[in-house]
């Protein structure tokens, strides 16, 4: 009887995942037909470096670039939307929850939901996250508050308070965790809202990003993920619809990795008995 208990109320959990991306999807292709709509066509190379110093600790470094067509341009690879590049320090505090802190360099240029023009904006961020960790899964869910200093037309900084929140799903094909040689699925729903700014046109609900994608072990320390990321921007001169492709390449401790291949190729060789 508690078996089958256990069984039931593990479909169910699988069943209100599969209800609750499917009726984002819905939202979303409803939201973007209230108004008028136009599609973007964007691309994004990233790369992440991470590094453990404890059980407890452990830093990130993030290097990106979004290329766009843009109302002046419309081929992809022809303009560099934004360029960013953000440290991150992370603390374990418990298998449930992490808390980090950010802080990054943003270099906007002809941003379609901004305007054309370029800005340059630093941002703070806080987050916290929640695991669920599941035998086949893993479920979070990611609060995440920033304070953006961002450049307008005339130059002059202004803060903007922003709040994301993040549910995602990870799910592993070949194996029940992440590790070596494992192929793995990843879906997120995150939401966005803001303070107000002269060109916000909905004044709290700034978007909304659906992500769905896979991605690949190549060790345990090194990992490779494409994923599509719809986004709807809501504006009041016009709606926004980014369709992003982004590749990703992860990486943990390299340079103490590179340290010890380098030191093992440079030790002499041990005698032969």
């Amino acid at each position: 009887m508690v078996s089958m208990f256990r069984l039931v109320k593990h479909n169910l959990k699988k069943r209100s995942l599969r209800l609750f991306f499917i009726l984002v999807i819905l939202c979303i292709d409803s939201a973007s037909a209230l108004s008028q709509t136009t599609s973007y066509h964007q691309f994004s190379p990233e790369f992440q470096l991470n590094r453990a110093f404890s059980e407890k600790w452990a830093a990130e470094f993030v290097l990106n670039n979004t290329f766009s067509n843009t109302p002046a341009e419309d081929k992809v690879f022809k303009t560099i939307i934004q360029g960013s590049s953000v440290m991150w320090a992370h603390y374990f505090f418990s298998p449930r929850w992490k808390f980090s802190s950010g802080l990054g360099y943003y270099y906007n240029h002809d941003q379609p939901d901004m305007g054309q023009y370029e800005a340059n904006e630093f941002r703070f961020s806080l987050v916290g996250t929640y695991f669920i960790h599941k035998i086949g899964y893993t479920l979070s869910t990611k609060m995440r508050a920033d304070v953006r200093y961002l450049q307008n037309e005339e130059g002059v900084y202004e803060d903007i308070y922003r709040y994301r929140q993040m549910l995602k799903y990870i799910k592993p094909f070949n194996s029940q965790v992440l590790r070596q040689g494992v192929f793995y699925g990843v879906a997120s729903e995150e939401l966005f809202f803001r303070s107000t700014r002269k060109d916000s046109g909905f004044h709290y609900f700034d978007r909304n990003m659906f992500a769905i994608g896979g991605g690949y072990m190549i060790s345990n320390d090194l990992q490779v993920e494409l994923t599509y990321t719809h986004e709807f921007v809501p504006r009041d001169n016009g709606n926004i619809l980014n369709n992003l492709i982004t590749v990703s390449l992860t990486t943990n401790n390299l340079f103490t990795n590179i340290s010890h291949q380098v030191g093992k190729l440079l030790s002499p060789a041990a005698d032969p008995e």
